[in-house]
């Protein structure tokens, strides 16, 4: 069958070509997959930007994905054949607090990927998606999508009138978006663009700050609360925006670390944090339980992942990755299979 490997830690490394059809062991699904979506990790997996805990050569790359079961282990009673399943991005952790262990069992490195026709997945790793969502947008959820829930719900504890702070347009931000206001929570947005703040404002964003416009965001942030500040930070800017997520966050409130697309390292105000009995939790995608919750809400509440407008084929593996270091796109990227 066809698949992507990288076969060397480079970009021209990156090849398609062929690997053998998997083996089903007793509680394996095998699956179709249908479509795929990117994630900031990706590209930097391609040129072994995680380290050792990147994986090993040759590897499959890419970590979300949606397909269909055509195959059953004989001892597999969750899915059945016919039933539209996600792999879980990370194949080891099904409930309760995240361990070092986790990190070594992440699909797309350590393990090998989605960008394969076809794949055998463990039953316990996999979860059915809400009927209404297109294959393109199921594939964004695994991590996207479980990462915003975590930030969110399992780090944040979010309520019915809480306020959310989201940074940009990327997939995690989108996904919290959605979240928050499915559990009736205000939300202010930063951006970069007016055309970006129109389009945030239409899935539901309450408030829209240009961060460019406007350096000291984070204090406008916490006036636009009344000097309560965001209950709920989703901290994604990493060096460039977390001083200003520390001046935004409420007394007692969360900022859920995710994401350093500006940088590793910064030099903090500590009393920003513990005058405020603030809270800096790291969040490291999540769990199957935490999966199927999102999936629930998303199901009841009818809510559809951002999807970006540029859906490219199996075969544009090398185009996708460029879109999605370059960060000229809104939502998710995706890669359908057929």
């Amino acid at each position: 069958m066809k698949a992507w490997e990288i076969r060397d830690w480079n970009f021209e490394s990156l090849v398609l070509g062929e690997c053998p059809e998997p083996v089903l062991g007793p509680r394996d699904v095998l699956l179709r997959i249908k479509a795929a979506s990117l994630n900031y990790r990706d590209p930097l997996v391609v040129e072994r930007g995680y380290g050792r805990y990147t994986g090993e050569l040759p590897l499959i790359p890419i970590g979300d994905a949606v397909g269909e079961v055509i195959e059953t282990g004989a001892a597999v009673t969750r899915v059945a054949v016919g039933d539209r399943v996600c792999p879980c991005f990370n194949q080891s952790w099904l409930d309760g607090p995240y361990a070092t262990e986790h990190w070594w069992n992440q699909l797309g490195g350590r393990l090998d990927g989605v960008m394969r026709e076809r794949m055998a997945v463990d039953e316990r790793f996999v979860v059915k998606v809400p009927d209404h969502l297109t294959d393109l947008e199921a594939a964004t959820l695994p991590c996207a999508g479980v990462t915003a829930w975590s930030a969110l719900v399992e780090a944040g504890g979010i309520q019915a009138g809480d306020t959310v702070l989201v940074q940009g347009s990327g997939g995690v931000s989108l996904y919290a978006l959605l979240i928050a206001k499915a559990f009736g929570c205000r939300v202010i947005a930063t951006t970069s663009n007016a055309a970006k703040a129109k389009r945030l404002e239409a899935l539901g964003a309450d408030a829209v700050i240009d961060y460019t416009a406007d350096p000291d965001w984070g204090r406008t942030a916490w006036d636009m609360t009344g000097g309560t500040g965001a209950d709920v930070v989703v901290e994604v800017g990493g060096a460039d925006t977390l001083k200003q997520s520390l001046r935004a966050v409420a007394g007692g409130g969360t900022v859920s670390l995710i994401g350093n697309l500006s940088g590793n390292v910064v030099e903090l105000n500590l009393p920003s944090v513990f005058l405020k009995a603030a809270r800096m939790v790291g969040i490291v995608v999540g769990h199957r339980a935490s999966f199927e919750a999102m999936a629930r809400c998303f199901a009841v509440n009818r809510l559809r992942p951002v999807v970006d407008e540029r859906v490219f084929t199996f075969g544009e593996l090398h185009e996708a990755l460029r879109r999605q270091r370059e960060g000229s796109f809104f939502g998710k990227i995706v890669i359908r299979f057929d």
